[in-house]
């Protein structure tokens, strides 16, 4: 199964849209790495995911998501899961 998630770091107040194999694992990577991103926004929390069978699928609704560019519609689908 492959994932697209959304991780939420109340210090940076921000979302984070990705896409994985193993959400655990990535959202352990996210909190523990010290480059990118995620690195400044730690602790990271999952607030949604989707499962796929394909890796292409779940890598086109991260896509899917990142155009959103909402906040609104990210909160929504959050409150929905």
């Amino acid at each position: 199964m492959y994932y697209c998630y959304i991780i939420y770091s109340q210090k940076l107040d921000k979302f984070y849209i990705g896409s994985t194999g193993d959400v655990e694992g990535r959202l352990q990577r996210h909190n523990t790495s010290n480059k990118g991103f995620t690195s400044t926004g730690k602790p990271w929390k999952l607030k949604y995911f989707e499962a796929f069978e394909e890796k292409s699928d779940a890598m086109k609704r991260e896509a899917q998501l990142k155009k959103w560019k909402s906040r609104d519609a990210i909160l929504k689908l959050i409150e929905e899961f």
